[in-house]
């Protein structure tokens, strides 16, 4: 009977309580049993502590699992992207990581943009446990089962409340049955990864374990003229342990413990292109390169090239350690606790000027994050009505050194030549400090399903949160040119970099909720219509304040306001043509009110990334999912976005960099295009088998391709013409053999026709006009081999 134990286990998995639909179709891990049937699978989750068909849940998401992860090599966010179209992610480098769900989140689109007094708006979960730092999704995923891409404000049923939506990560529990994983993987860029787990009972139907570990690397792809070295390398490390007791049938205990590196040589950003300002032509970069003549390696991005100057490293890590109990307390009862403790460190150095002149040399931001986190839920199921009620509890801490150091020629880029400043102005003039931010969040949450007829399905939930958040932000400057006495060069290096001094608190308690109908109009066809409204408490700027006029920091600004959100979504879901045909559609409809943003210091001198609030977004759109399944051979699918999003009301936006002058100033975008939001995205992918025999090797041969595509975005918050990223279009695909004995082995290429497109922009310090960017990873072509036993 311990198998019945085990799987008792699964159906209670702890991220229970989200509902979650088909976005990608579940293809099956056993090709022998995918064979024997021409109807796509059931996709069973577990939701509300359940297990339920995807099909009948009336909430709008994507599940990718571990066949397709596998078959598409996806072991990133990043790589996420490309199979699920509403998902949007950047990552100029790890601390700088962002993801958006509709155009909606956290849009850090350049260096220097994050800021550890936001709250993320898309919730990053793994095995049920709330990362709070953005950064931790940009180390590789271990030992994967699935991922759901929840869209839309979450919070009604599970953990911490996000007003965009959700990633969940789950990974591979441990079982009674013995079993041993290891693959191993080589590509072009010196790239190669290793995986390996084992896993099975360690007291016999009472104690099972898990270990895994992964390590993969790869060479750089910018090469730096001016020392020789290749540049944004990549170099990860992960292991994580897992523990499974299950004393009874009605109990299980799972313990968690995992620690993740990244350590690579990384991550800089090649020339782009140059924007016309409206400073002095003195003042613009043609001129201030041309006074130096200085000229950058290649006016090509895809040349790959950079000439930067100062150090250049990453030095990060993440621990957790989670203990997760499921009871089944009787036929109707079941009771969740999922307790967490992470650990969070970010060690990196970065030429922050991005060519090969000493402006600013060196930034250098050390920062530690500390979070506990406590949920506890319950679930009872029944006839007409079943629900699911919790308490969450998360605190945290990050502690942070902000450096910044400029060089021999900070005076003459930044200040401009006429005025003449002394060469040596702002020579090694930099800034030092201590940054100490604590959040605590408690709230209480529920969801109720009241089936009032044999069709019609009612849905309500409520959740109550009070948050508290403290900031204290100090920093002091020295260095550079004894300017003692002299009020007028002592000015121009404070308006460079000056000593900040405050402290803030924030106070919230707010109330959310969800109302979702369902109706089934058939067996196999759902309609469903529902109204979310999710809550954000208001952040600290936790990076500096903006000057204002009197070059003084702008206290009003050490304060954002809560964001809220209001999301209308009509869609449907249907299973056809004697199941060969999965589609689901749905039209949704979003406004935010006093969106919380990273917008950009257009001052005159250092460029600073600050916390503000946007008076109001607007985002709707539709999307569309389908699987199919034709014949025993051939399985595929497809999913579509189309969103419109835009600011409608921002006043006193940051201008784009053409409509920058040697003042600040601030431009209407009322009316402009949401940044970080392409209007179309799309994604199709297939898998065509068929049984082979080549002597011992009896298993089954397959080919598998995957074809993304997005439309252009704006990336960065002004809207610039210059910062304007152009759309572009993927291919990826595998030809191999899979299950051959305990073997599969297959040929894979990504970026296959080698697509030039950049990942991201930013506008170089002190708006001379430069922009830099990081450029598509190219093609990588590479062959894969699994066991298992």
């Amino acid at each position: 009977m311990r198998a019945t134990r085990t799987n008792r286990y699964l159906a209670f998995l702890p991220f229970a309580g989200v509902s979650i639909a088909v976005g990608a179709p579940a293809y099956a891990a056993d090709p022998e049993a995918s064979q024997r049937s021409n109807e796509l699978e059931t996709v069973i989750v577990t939701a509300r502590l359940r297990q339920e068909d995807a099909q009948t849940i009336p909430v709008s998401v994507s599940v990718v699992d571990r066949a397709l992860l596998d078959q598409t090599s996806t072991y990133n966010v990043q790589q996420m992207t490309q199979l699920v179209p509403s998902l949007n992610y950047v990552s100029p480098n790890p601390r700088n990581t962002a993801f958006t769900i509709r155009g909606l989140g956290s849009s850090v689109v350049a260096v220097s943009q994050a800021n550890d007094g936001l709250e993320p708006g898309v919730g990053f979960y793994v095995d049920g446990v709330y990362h709070a730092r953005p950064a931790t999704a940009a180390f590789d995923f271990l030992d994967l089962d699935r991922v759901e891409v929840l869209r839309g404000p979450q919070g009604t049923v599970f953990g911490k409340n996000t007003t965009a939506g959700a990633i969940n990560i789950a990974s591979r529990a441990p079982t009674f049955d013995a079993s041993y994983d290891v693959e191993a993987s080589a590509a072009s860029e010196d790239y190669w990864q290793l995986k390996a787990s084992v896993n099975g009972p360690l007291m016999k139907d009472t104690l099972a374990g898990r270990v895994s570990l992964l390590e993969t690397k790869r060479g750089g792809v910018i090469h730096d003229v001016a020392t020789g070295r290749d540049l944004n390398e990549v170099s990860t490390t992960g292991m994580r342990g897992q523990l499974l007791f299950t004393p009874g049938d009605a109990v299980s205990l799972r313990f968690v413990a995992d620690h993740s590196t990244f350590d690579p040589v990384c991550c800089t950003q090649v020339y782009y292109t140059v924007a016309p300002t409206l400073k002095p032509a003195a003042r613009q970069y043609p001129a201030l390169a041309a006074g130096l003549n200085y000229a950058p390696p290649s006016l090509d991005p895809y040349d790959r090239k950079t000439d930067i100057d100062g150090p250049l490293n990453v030095d990060t890590s993440e621990s957790g350690l989670a203990a997760i109990v499921d009871w089944r307390i009787n036929d109707k009862l079941a009771l969740t606790s999922i307790s967490a403790w992470r650990d969070w460190n970010w060690d990196a150095e970065n030429d922050r000027d991005y060519i090969g002149v000493p402006v600013q040399i060196s930034q250098h931001i050390p920062s530690q994050q500390n979070q506990y986190s406590e949920e506890i839920r319950i679930a009872s199921s029944g006839k007409a009505v079943d629900w699911v009620s919790g308490l969450y509890w998360f605190q945290q801490e990050v502690v942070g050194r902000p450096i910044t150091i400029y060089g021999a020629q900070g005076a003459y880029w930044l200040l401009g030549p006429n005025p003449p400043y002394p060469a040596n102005l702002l020579d090694h003039y930099g800034q030092d400090g201590y940054t100490d931010f604590n959040s605590y969040s408690h709230a209480a949450f529920g969801e109720a399903n009241w089936r009032a007829t044999t069709k019609l399905t009612v849905t309500g939930g409520i959740r109550y949160t009070w948050e508290s958040k403290d900031g204290y932000y100090n920093t002091t400057v020295s260095g550079g040119l004894d300017t003692t006495g002299n009020a007028t060069l002592t000015n121009a290096k404070l308006s460079i970099l000056r000593p900040q001094f405050y402290t803030a608190n924030v106070d919230d308690d707010s109330g959310s909720g969800r109302l979702a109908l369902s109706y089934a109009f058939q067996p196999e066809a759902m309609g469903y219509l529902s109204y979310a409204r999710g809550y954000k408490s208001g952040g600290i700027n936790m990076s500096g304040l903006p000057l204002n006029a009197q070059n003084q920091p702008a206290l009003s600004t050490a304060v954002i306001k809560p964001e809220q959100n209001e999301t209308y979504e009509l869609g449907v879901k249907t299973t056809l043509a004697s199941r060969h045909l999965q589609l689901n559609a749905d039209y949704f409809d979003t406004t935010v009110h006093d969106f919380q943003a990273n917008v950009v210091d257009t001052g005159p001198g250092a460029l600073r990334g600050y916390l503000a609030n946007i008076p109001e977004v607007h985002v709707e759109g539709v999307e569309i999912d389908a699987a199919f399944k034709i014949g025993e051979h051939l399985t595929a699918h497809a999913s579509a976005a189309h969103a419109d999003g835009k600011y409608v009301d921002y006043k006193s936006g940051p201008c784009p960099i053409e409509k920058i002058g040697s003042a600040t100033t601030v431009c209407d975008l009322s009316g402009k295009p949401l940044s970080s939001l392409p209007k179309d995205t799309w994604t199709i992918g297939g898998d065509y088998a068929r049984p082979l025999h080549l002597g011992r090797l009896n298993g089954e041969g397959y080919v598998h391709f995957e074809v993304s595509s997005r439309s252009d975005i704006y990336a960065d918050p002004s809207d610039s013409a210059y910062t304007k990223l152009d759309g572009y279009t993927i291919v990826n695909a595998s030809i191999g053999i899979r299950r051959a004995g305990p073997w599969e082995f297959f040929l894979w290429a990504k970026n296959l026709f080698d697509e030039e497109y950049m990942q991201n922009l930013t506008v170089q310090a002190g708006n001379s006009g430069l922009i830099v960017g990081t450029p598509s990873d190219p093609r990588a072509v590479g062959l894969t081999v699994r066991a298992t036993f």
